[in-house]
């Protein structure tokens, strides 16, 4: 009863969110308190719930005053240098944008925490896609692709739990999967450059006005000059915006401010090289997030600010204190510094309020559903089923069926359980099989690109509030994806040998 009413829960609370019937934070709270009451918890529910919320407050702290910190440090002015140069490298080409966000997030996930690569991702990248009318979903959808597959990194945590749960050296763990790392990483660019096509097609069919009819956006504005252009258009909110000589008001109509040029008699404007978008500053980012004249900037404080951030990313990396308090510290003395009047400091709290309530809520919400899968015996329920409905004969292949395993059992239940709790009885039953504990503890990092897109991961709660986008719409574009690349992760580590068979 337990593992069908375990599973029974996780469908209809991914059929809710996913057709958008409730929004994540209700499903989190009201599909497991039903489910919950149906397996017997009665009025334990609520302590259940507690004391899956203790573990919850440290990680909740964290997400909020990181929230405040980069918040922050976007308004007064600290990533614009980097957005103009990556506006500058990538232009205006749709498939460029997507996949420069590929890199920069499996770049900045070299720390291993998922919360900072998602946090400096969208600051760096959210802008350009909302000025070129680009979908914020795809964003979402490749930062977590990057920053899942590369979550295998020992220090990232997945493989560490792995190795101590069957008592393994992390190295003898992570390295042989090295291959499947690198070939994971070409997936999630293909898959980027793909969804940068699409994006492509999909904004010359969408906005004509814009882009035209034409085949490719990114060679389209060149009208016989020699030079290689591309359209940039306003943010979701219809936002003014400007490129090279060519304007557009804020009702998205047309209007020049000096002498259009149009090519080819299709009435398309012929528009100036990338590097123009940049220089044309004051039009380019007004009403956006690097709106050069929004009186949040601080120019004179620009070295503070980098050298506090970086001191901020040491002390992280270094983990010599909390997390939360590292950001709680730092958030003081960026708000103390940059602004020294109090209506100034509670403003700047106030504007990122909305923010910190979406994923503030998300992460306590989530605490309904793990205390529930946890406290009335679902999590273990589960796992032992599976591991009893497992043929004898599909023995010498446990560890393949682990890596599939992991795909799901990892999106359902937090690392800790299927780590400490499943793979040790996975482990257990596979060496009666002659199948080594370091082949189990390799395929069962496998899973983790698609680990990270479940609603119990506070990181992508993170990323999709940022981003102003429903967990449902991210689900949707990237869940196969991930799927997909966990599968050929596991794949390579068979047909390297990494992962060996009974």
């Amino acid at each position: 009863m337990l593992v069908l009413l375990g599973f029974a829960m996780i469908a209809v609370f991914m059929v809710l969110i996913m057709t958008k019937k409730l929004t994540p934070v209700l499903a989190l709270i009201i599909v497991p308190t039903v489910f919950g009451l149906f397996a017997g918890a009665g009025l334990g529910i609520g302590d259940m719930v507690m004391d899956s919320m203790k573990f919850m407050t440290s990680t909740a702290a964290l997400l909020m005053f990181a929230i405040i910190y980069f918040g922050l440090m976007i308004d007064v002015g600290l990533f614009d240098p980097l957005v103009k140069f990556i506006l500058r490298k990538l232009g205006n080409d749709p498939a460029k944008v997507v996949l420069g966000t590929a890199i920069l997030a499996a770049a900045v996930s070299l720390d291993g925490d998922g919360s900072t690569t998602f946090i400096l991702t969208t600051a760096a990248m959210l802008p350009v896609y909302l000025r070129l009318k680009m979908s914020p979903v795809v964003l979402t959808c490749v930062a977590g692709l990057a920053n899942g597959t590369m979550n295998i990194l020992p220090w990232g945590g997945p493989t560490a739990r792995a190795a101590t749960a069957l008592n393994l050296d992390v190295n003898d763990v992570f390295v042989p999967m090295v291959p499947s790392l690198i070939v994971g990483l070409i997936v999630v660019m293909v898959f980027a450059w793909l969804l940068g096509l699409q994006e492509r097609n999909r904004l010359r069919t969408t906005a004509p006005e814009i882009w035209g009819e034409v085949a490719d956006p990114s060679e389209a504005f060149d009208g016989g000059t020699g030079r290689d252009g591309s359209v940039a258009a306003g943010s979701d909110s219809g936002s003014g915006f400007g490129a090279g000589r060519f304007s557009f008001g804020r009702n998205g109509s047309g209007s020049t401010a000096g002498k259009p040029v149009t090519g080819g008699g299709s009435g398309v404007a012929v528009l100036e090289d990338p590097a123009t978008l940049v220089d044309d500053h004051d039009t380019a980012m007004a009403d956006t997030a690097l709106d050069p004249n929004r009186s949040t900037l601080r120019p004179k404080l620009f070295w503070f600010n980098l050298g506090l951030t970086v001191a901020v990313m040491v002390v992280l990396v270094a983990n010599i204190v909390p997390l939360p308090f590292v950001f709680m510290v730092g958030s003081a003395i960026a708000l103390l510094v940059n602004f020294p009047k109090v209506k100034d400091q509670g403003a700047q709290l106030i504007a990122h309020a909305p923010s910190i309530v979406a994923v503030v809520s998300m992460v306590m919400a989530a605490a309904v559903l793990t205390g529930v899968l946890n406290g009335t015996g679902m999590v273990k329920a589960m796992s032992e089923w599976l591991v009893q409905i497992i043929p004898a004969d599909m023995g010498p292949f446990m560890a393949i069926i682990t890596g599939l395993l992991s795909i799901p059992m990892t999106f359902f239940m937090s690392n800790d359980a299927f780590y400490f709790g499943v793979l040790p009885v996975l482990s257990e039953t596979a060496a009666h099989y002659g199948v080594d504990a370091v082949d189990m503890a390799r395929a069962s990092i496998t899973g983790q690109p698609f680990h990270l897109q479940s609603p119990l991961v506070p990181a992508i709660l993170l990323l999709v509030s940022l981003a102003k986008v429903d967990l449902g719409d991210h689900h949707k574009k990237v869940l196969w994806r991930t799927a997909v690349i966990s599968v050929v992760m596991l794949a390579v580590g068979v047909l390297t040998g990494a992962i060996g068979i009974g």
